[in-house]
């Protein structure tokens, strides 16, 4: 087809200015991908009828092209890959209801209430410990903010410390694995879902250690931010044996789901369903296990993945015309052409990322972005898997970033009346930085994302 190049590129950059000034709106996420690639349609059609009419040439897009949506959709809904979602989902959900998060912050409190911010490293500890159960953000930041955020004030905590700590800990789940963040973006460049939670598994770990260090300095040099607690009683032989068992469940949990994933013994799907099923066992040991708590989880487990699969159709109807219209080798070109360093291409689209996260939430993102710059940013010669470890660890601040930062929507929700949406601002803010420095580090050392996959193999 001869294409007028300067027309589908300005096509191409008005689709994409259109999806961002359309985000605002507060209108579906999913319907706007999904109209924005018909009514995009619909004008390509209309012009390649006029340039036809003109001197016999043909537009890039007709109808016939835009039907092969349904095709493309109907190849995610055969993906092996994401059919791990709704399991990760289940298995997130009813961990919440087993109970096991509870009976760990009370443990974690006798055993560290007595240390300055002992009790903002239980938070992180079983934030640490959720994440590599569940990967559910809403679910883990919720729980995090009923169990930590009253024993906390309770102790004299400041409120912004301590509102900042559960917000920041909870999104630890997008990037440990096993995380739905990172099966999508496993699926979008056409990777290994286990190389990617492989790799996310020396970071994920080294965030939530940067997490525990800098609340224990800040503890030091702030008395007053989280003081100790001094009307806990002495731990004896037997609490130290109940806190163990207590880490018993949850390390069986991270073990059948990971380590069936690491020795080999499980594909990342398989391993979702084995998670599933053994979230099921726990809730029964637990006595949690109803008919009215498995119904609700199995609805919210539809609705959740109702949500994400609509918004997976929507990118993948948007991208298909964007791609037709030039978009993807526009951006590639303006990638390769740029008078800088590879090193600095990558730097500016984590910036721009990072910036995007203040405006939009990490699931447009990740099906709309990360498609467009992946295959340039490995044309330029840097492995995916460490750029998707980059992307996902940048994600991680739209968590936390206003105006649209979900976890502090979630924690805001739950939280006690004295705490107010200042308080949840101010107190996100050092741990932005924390983000920002990991991220620094794995950009810096790739073989903190790039050494597991390396030798797991």
């Amino acid at each position: 087809m001869h294409m007028d190049l300067i027309i589908t590129d300005y096509m191409a950059i008005s689709m994409f200015l259109a999806f961002i000034v359309l985000i605002f709106t507060g209108y579906p996420v999913a319907w706007t991908l999904a109209g924005l690639a018909i009514v995009y349609s619909a004008i390509s059609v209309a012009l390649g009828a006029y340039t036809d009419l003109l001197d016999n040439t043909f537009y890039a897009i007709d109808w016939g092209y835009t039907s092969s949506i349904i095709d493309r959709n109907w190849a995610v809904m055969e993906s092996w890959v994401l059919v791990a979602l709704p399991m990760f989902v289940f298995m997130g959900l009813f961990l919440d209801k087993s109970g096991i998060a509870r009976e760990l912050m009370e443990n974690f409190a006798r055993l560290l209430g007595r240390v300055r911010g002992g009790l903002a490293v239980a938070v992180a500890i079983i934030g640490i410990v959720l994440a590599a159960s569940t990967g559910i953000i809403g679910a883990s930041v919720v729980l995090l903010t009923l169990l930590g955020v009253p024993v906390m004030l309770d102790a004299g905590y400041k409120k912004s410390f301590a509102v900042g700590t559960v917000c920041a800990v909870g999104t630890l789940g997008i990037l440990i694995p096993p995380s739905i963040m990172l099966v999508l973006m496993a699926d979008r460049l056409a990777i290994s879902v286990g190389d990617l939670f492989m790799g996310a598994m020396i970071p994920g770990l080294m965030l939530g250690l940067i997490y525990i260090v800098f609340i224990l300095i800040w503890s030091r040099l702030r008395s007053g931010v989280a003081p100790s607690m001094h009307d806990v009683a002495p731990l004896e032989l037997g609490d130290v044996v109940q806190i163990l068992g207590s880490m018993v469940p949850p390390v069986l949990l991270i073990f059948s789901v990971l380590g069936s994933i690491f020795f080999g013994i499980a594909t990342p799907t398989e391993a979702s369903g084995v998670g599933a099923l053994c979230t099921v066992f726990l809730a029964a040991f637990k006595g949690r296990l109803t008919f009215t708590v498995l119904k609700d989880v199995s609805m919210e487990t539809m609705k959740t993945t109702g949500f994400i699969f609509a918004i997976v159709f929507g990118a993948t109807a948007f991208s298909l015309v964007f791609r037709g219209l030039g978009g993807d080798e526009l951006i590639k070109g303006i990638l390769h052409s740029a008078p800088v360093s590879p090193n600095a291409v990558v730097i500016s689209v984590l910036l721009l990322t990072f910036v995007l996260g203040f405006f939009l939430d990490w699931l447009e993102i990740t099906l709309i972005v990360l498609p467009l710059v992946g295959p340039a940013i490995a044309g330029l010669g840097f492995d995916l898997v460490w750029f998707a470890i980059l992307f996902a660890i940048c994600l991680q601040t739209s968590f936390i970033t206003p105006p649209v930062g979900p976890a502090l929507f979630y924690a805001q929700g739950v939280m006690p009346t004295s705490v107010s949406l200042p308080d949840i601002y101010r107190g996100i803010i050092p741990f932005v930085f924390l983000q920002l420095i990991a991220l620094a580090l794995v950009f810096k050392f790739p073989s903190l994302a790039l050494w597991l996959p390396s030798i797991a193999y």
